[in-house]
């Protein structure tokens, strides 16, 4: 799928009206992220108050897609320990005035993708966040809890206002997408195989995006975006399975321990990583086989001594958009 360009055309606005400025982050290294996000930036392009910066990260190391093998195991000692690479120079300059920022990004390793944290380390990122909403948008295999505790705490850490968040993924079984999803990352291909399902976020689903653009489009023509509370709630922004959550949390200190020592042995890149990637794989592979289903099982069998901690987890992951899609029909289009 193409990517957005790096600068999208800005729109006119109506007679005598102030016009409304939105900056999109946008890196996607399949494409899949960069189709939701047309969608979602579509109706804020036809309003003709609304100007729209779409800012392409570059980084100078790029990720290549498909990984090749090595190189994907190789980004998750950085994407576990939050090290930022270093990108091309932004096409901003720190010193724009936007309404509004929206910064889809992809988890890789249970982190938010290495080029959205550089982004976010970068200067200017804290002079283009503080003090603004923010809305993120992510697209992923199904385990992003974790990853968006890292985007709050840093959007918090530069001065940005999240006021919406929005999910996308997998809907294929758990256990499946633990095999189509790195075929595709690895392969580049996405298709049914050996009775497992497509991987990825399906074409309906990225479609129906387009109706979080029409509702923060609708938001901005009130100034929605200068209160507190979310603009995209009531639209399905969020549905959350905390039962994931344990998994998630044995994966990213299974990261960041492994991650550290990978560190220590070298460079992103370095041969002498290689030995150790290997190793990691296997321990890795044990780890999912055996954590995975048990975890989800245990749960399984102690969900009415766990519901109430279940639904305090649930409310608190799916902040603050919510699950609730009582506003659906008014902005499916």
């Amino acid at each position: 799928m193409a990517a957005l360009p790096p600068h999208a055309p800005v729109t006119r606005p109506g007679p005598g009206a102030p016009r409304k400025r939105v900056l999109v982050v946008e890196y996607s290294q399949s494409g899949q992220l960069s189709a939701i996000t047309r969608q979602i930036v579509a109706p804020l392009l036809e309003n003709g108050r609304i100007d729209v910066h779409v800012e392409k990260l570059r980084p100078e190391a790029d990720y290549p897609f498909p990984w090749p093998f090595f190189r994907f195991l190789d980004a998750f000692p950085e994407s576990a320990h939050q090290v930022p690479p270093r990108l091309a120079p932004l096409g901003l300059t720190g010193d724009e005035d936007f309404d509004l920022v929206i910064l889809p990004y992809q988890v890789w390793f249970l982190a938010p993708s290495l080029p959205i944290q550089g982004f976010l380390a970068d200067p200017l990122a804290a002079r283009l966040l503080a003090g603004k909403p923010v809305v993120t948008v992510v697209a992923c295999r199904n385990m992003w809890l974790l990853a968006q505790e890292k985007m709050k705490a840093r959007l918090a850490a530069l001065g940005a206002r999240l006021i919406d968040h929005v999910a996308f993924t997998d809907p294929g079984p758990t256990l499946a997408t633990l095999v189509t999803t790195p075929r595709w990352m690895l392969t580049g291909r996405r298709d049914a195989w050996l009775g497992l399902p497509p991987a990825g976020i399906d074409a309906a689903t990225i479609a129906g995006a387009a109706r979080f653009g029409h509702a923060l489009a609708e938001a901005l023509d009130r100034d929605g975006e200068q209160g507190r509370g979310p603009l995209l709630a009531g639209l399905g922004a969020v549905t959350v399975d905390p039962r994931l959550l344990a998994s998630e949390k044995v994966g990213t200190r299974s990261f960041f321990v492994w991650g550290k020592l990978l560190r220590w042995i070298g460079p992103p890149g370095a041969a002498r990583r290689v030995p150790a990637l290997a190793a990691y794989v296997a321990f890795l592979i044990a780890a999912i086989i055996a954590v995975v289903p048990l975890s989800l099982t245990v749960q399984t069998l102690l969900r009415p001594l766990l519901r109430r901690r279940l639904g305090a987890l649930k409310t608190h992951f799916e902040q603050p958009s919510g699950s609730g899609r009582e506003r659906l029909s008014l902005y499916e289009h």
